[in-house]
């Protein structure tokens, strides 16, 4: 069975993301979860051994077991060893930073490719910020804010991170005409996200997740369920891999 996918808004590894992260860490159903931190988005700004490390204590302040997976480049992402570097984690989260970086990786990788056979074999797979954003379909690119293909682990889907404080008539409005018609846009706001799980969306931590599609929206708070659809009119909007 597919594992499940976590989206989150942005500030990981802090203090306000403990109550989602720890409701992520439960989803292993194992009382020693375990976290493969990869800091590949934060490599572009010259920090990947502080995303990492950051990344590494905060989980393991939660109770996990955690270890980073340095993956800086393309170059890193396509060695063949790190099928073996998966094994016997139940989580892998993928940190934020510049989502222009991480996408390049990842995009056809193998290690992209081990990940998705990872989740099918019941992985919790999750990113924060650019680690989200590449996860949908259609990703908004800072350079230039124009909408690209993403890595499609979401089909149906583009994210806005770091949505706290927009106003949803304004975002809905920049939308029209920049993605294909029936896209949902997923802003998500900082230290809070979306688990997508058992057909629909569930929103965790303390704040919102506002839902973009066809020119409407809808926001939705902790706890709350909410449902896409993909392209196809699949309820659910389900997930490639």
């Amino acid at each position: 069975m597919s594992g499940s996918i976590a989206l989150a808004g942005g500030d990981e590894f802090r203090s306000g993301c403990r109550g989602m992260d720890t409701a992520l860490l439960e989803l292993s159903g194992s009382d020693s979860p375990s976290v493969l931190v990869i800091p590949t988005a934060a490599a572009a700004e010259g920090r990947p051994d502080l995303a990492a490390a950051n990344g590494v204590s905060y989980f393991k302040s939660l109770g996990a077991r955690a270890l980073p997976l340095m993956v800086v480049n393309a170059e890193d992402a396509n060695v063949p060893e790190l099928a073996v570097a998966l094994e016997g984690f139940s989580h892998v989260y993928f940190s934020g930073g510049s989502p222009d970086h991480l996408l390049g990786v990842l995009k056809g990788s193998l290690l992209l490719e081990r990940i998705l056979e990872w989740r099918r074999e019941g992985g919790v797979l999750a990113g924060s910020s650019a680690g989200a954003m590449v996860m949908g379909e259609y990703m908004r690119s800072p350079k230039g804010g124009q909408w690209v293909e993403g890595l499609g682990v979401c089909p149906g889907v583009g994210v806005l991170p770091h949505h706290e404080g927009r106003d949803p008539g304004e975002v809905s409005a920049s939308l029209e005409g920049a993605l294909p018609e029936g896209v949902n846009v997923l802003g998500i706001d900082a230290q809070s996200g979306c688990l997508f799980s058992d057909g629909g969306w569930e929103v965790l931590g303390e704040g919102n997740v506002t839902l973009y599609r066809e020119g409407r929206w809808s926001r939705y708070g902790p706890g709350e369920r909410f449902f896409t659809e993909s392209p196809n009119g699949a309820a659910g909007g389900l997930l490639k891999g």
